[in-house]
């Protein structure tokens, strides 16, 4: 540990958890007493109701629920399956071509998000790519901004398993397509839940450039709960807030249960 004697691993720990609660705890805890409030004209809620919640379940609110849904899973497979693409064919390639070429794959992560969402929406708004008003065009916006992480992810389980384990295989006579889809996936797959377990919750959180996009009956649920706030409801847009909260944190607990037995195995 940085932190050698006994008392100054005490502080560091209340340090720690004093700015975890200020800053993760206390502004959650105020968005679920936000949700579960009647009015709130004072210091503290005059009462509580769980109709906020009920309207999170119902029309248009339901309806972003489901968007979100759609697209993070939609998105995230593909980018899944492209960035495991782009990974393995890497291998292939000399360590400084190697270098490049990641680089491509890095480069959406590091532009802001509002600018991935004008481009798509400038690139696909005319002619014979046209896709502006459909849900294509806000898939291709969340594919290009979580495609990194996948990449990203598996690359870098790839650099833990061994050559000498597919050298093996190859010894033995394996054909390239059964070393990839009996030894190397197999290995990968801890690697692989955890990239779709990340891009998924980047994209169940995505806003900039989903604002900038999205068509008519396509909201997710950030888009939804920006627009309730923005119009004074922060009540509906907090129950909302704890949905998307609880599904994240739910799909994310599954993914890692299922990561952790591949892992093990």
């Amino acid at each position: 540990m940085l932190i050698w004697s006994k008392r100054g691993r005490i502080t560091a720990s209340i340090i720690a958890i004093a700015l975890f609660s200020l800053l993760f705890l206390l502004p959650l805890g105020m968005i679920l007493l936000s949700s579960l409030t009647k009015q709130w004209n004072g210091i503290l809620p005059s009462g509580f109701t769980i109709s906020h919640f009920i309207n999170a379940f119902s029309g248009s609110a339901w309806d972003a629920i489901l968007s979100s849904l759609i697209i993070g899973f939609s998105a995230s497979l593909f980018a899944l399956v492209c960035g495991l693409w782009a990974a393995l064919a890497l291998r292939h390639y000399s360590g400084r071509l190697q270098k490049y070429l990641s680089i491509m794959f890095y480069l959406p992560s590091a532009i802001p998000s509002v600018s991935i969402g004008l481009g798509t929406l400038v690139a696909f708004s005319q002619g014979y790519l046209q896709m502006n008003g459909t849900f294509w065009i806000i898939f291709s916006a969340h594919f290009v901004l979580i495609s990194a992480f996948t990449f990203s992810n598996v690359s870098t389980g790839l650099t833990q398993i061994s050559p000498d384990i597919e050298n093996v295989a190859f010894s033995l006579g394996a054909s390239p397509g059964y070393r990839l889809f009996h030894v190397t996936l197999p290995l990968l797959m801890p690697w692989i839940i955890s990239a779709l377990a990340l891009s998924l919750s980047l994209s169940l959180g995505e806003l900039g450039a989903t604002m900038m996009l999205y068509p008519p009956g396509w909201a997710t649920l950030p888009v939804s709960i920006f627009s309730l706030t923005d119009r004074g409801n922060i009540a509906d847009g907090s129950a909302l807030t704890i949905v998307l909260v609880v599904i994240t944190l739910i799909l994310m607990r599954l993914l890692e249960r299922v990561a952790k037995r591949l892992g093990q195995k």
